[in-house]
């Protein structure tokens, strides 16, 4: 059976792709790391890009939580002994409550919103979830099912935390990334140019001629940009299934998958990393408009240039002109802030001019810069020396109220029509839209075509996510 690999990108990756600057700095797409639950994916990794300290670098996680001016240990709900004593009676006292009345609840929560509330209280509710959540998803819980959760989320164990604010415990070592691993080089596009390097290059077309703009499933052609056609018997889809049944005449199922935009941001500093051994933090407040931040420059080394390589300070961290322009060494370190946008949550794309040689940038880069100063992240008069921003049209899956009527109809239908519809957007569930279950949707979409097997990736998320 021949099948060909289309990519409208210029190289493999898709979401999971990584850009470098003029300068040298690399920037994935968002906090992309490695764990799984797959040995197939461990293993084809291992194969594409090689195994050992040479491939790899494995990793802590170590992420906090910037609230009231303190870091607080993620998950922050396990972690409340960190918070003044106000807000530990107030958190505390919501445990209890929430304890109290869903163990006499009646059916499932309607919505996250109400998850949230039953599961941890309105003292976690109002200090961090509900406006943590509004900045990742740009879409109010109330808006949101909960039927996503899984291992996503940390619960709260009432004793747990009682115990922890009594013996002001540190409680960090929660979810299922507390230890993974990255590429000591090229970043997580790396990965993908490599995996695809074992598949035939005769194979693989990429670059903008190979968008595609409509399909016809009656005439089981897809067209492209310059106006070809391409006949299939099978297709698998990774394009947004809220385009692709725009493009079927389904209109009225589209409308009921809603998804978010996300803005990257990179900036290279010059300096030694302050951070210590932080990876990602995240930002619930709105003294920042960006919902987490990665210390990028941790994850490997060769995600900035050497040291010894001169550059000169674009401007600083408050936008003003540098002291000097003169190119000059480092060590350099560097910050990726991730901003969500939706029709709830505009973001400005206005230009706005820097200081220094820095250029003119799009508003939200230097209302990050500003946000970065003020979660002390770096100091107003910190050297930047290479700026990034990248703006994602579909960034996240929404997981709506509405989400699972739509899929229970829509991807049964396309299928009956030659279309496994499947990846992050290609089968719009958000709870296995990591890179292994990404990876796995293809894996076992193929596997479903050629032998009948079930997807169980795409069918029993609550199954495959528990696993390893």
């Amino acid at each position: 059976m021949a099948a060909n690999g289309i990519e409208k990108a210029e190289e493999a990756g898709g979401l999971a792709c990584t850009d470098v600057t003029p300068e040298g700095f690399l920037f994935d797409m968002g906090g992309h790391v490695i764990f799984s639950h797959y040995q197939y994916f461990d293993e084809l990794l291992d194969t594409a890009v090689g195994s050992g300290k040479d491939a790899w670098n494995t990793l802590e996680r170590v992420s906090y939580v910037w609230l009231k001016n303190r870091w607080v240990a993620y998950p922050f709900q396990n972690n409340i002994s960190a918070l003044d004593k106000e807000d530990q009676i107030r958190c505390l006292a919501g445990c209890v409550e929430a304890k109290v009345a869903n163990a006499v609840a009646q059916g499932k929560p309607a919505n996250f919103d109400e998850w949230i509330l039953r599961v941890m209280g309105p003292g976690i509710a109002d200090l961090f979830m509900r406006p943590y959540n509004f900045k990742v998803w740009a879409v109010p819980t109330t808006l949101m099912q909960c039927e996503w959760l899984g291992e996503r989320v940390a619960t709260v164990d009432v004793e747990r935390a009682i115990n922890n604010v009594i013996h002001n415990k540190e409680d960090a070592g929660w979810g299922p990334n507390a230890v993974f691993r990255f590429p000591t080089e090229g970043g997580t596009g790396g990965i993908w140019k490599a995996v695809a390097a074992l598949l035939p290059a005769e194979r693989q077309r990429y670059g903008p001629a190979q968008t595609v703009t409509s399909i016809d499933k009656a005439a089981k052609t897809v067209t492209f940009r310059d106006g070809r056609k391409l006949a299939y018997d099978t297709l698998i889809s990774t394009i947004p299934l809220d385009i692709s049944l725009g493009w079927l005449g389904r209109d009225d199922l589209a409308k009921g998958l809603q998804y978010s935009s996300t803005h990257i941001v990179g900036i290279g500093i010059r300096g030694k990393c302050p951070h210590g051994l932080k990876c990602w933090l995240y930002f619930p407040e709105d003294d920042c408009p960006f919902y987490r931040t990665t210390v990028f420059s941790h994850y490997a080394a060769k995600n900035c240039p050497e040291g010894g390589s001169k550059l000169p300070t674009l401007c600083l961290a408050n936008g003003e002109d540098p002291a000097s322009g003169e190119a000059t060494e480092g060590p350099y370190w560097s910050l990726m802030f991730e901003i969500s946008e939706s029709q709830y949550k505009p973001v400005s794309m206005k230009d706005t001019k820097l200081g220094g040689s820095a250029g003119t940038w799009p508003e939200i880069v230097r209302e990050t810069l500003i946000g970065a100063i003020n979660t002390k992240l770096v100091e107003a008069g910190s050297e930047i020396v290479s700026i990034y921003h990248r703006r994602l049209e579909h960034g996240y899956p929404t997981p709506s109220v509405g989400r699972d009527a739509v899929l229970k109809q829509a991807l049964p239908e396309l299928k009956a029509a030659g279309i496994w519809s499947r990846g992050r957007f290609g089968s719009y569930k958000y709870e296995v839209a990591n890179q292994d279950h990404s990876l796995m949707l293809g894996v076992e979409s193929v596997d479903n075509i050629l032998f009948g097997t079930q997807e169980l990736t795409l069918e029993y998320p609550n199954i495959v996510n528990p696993r390893k």
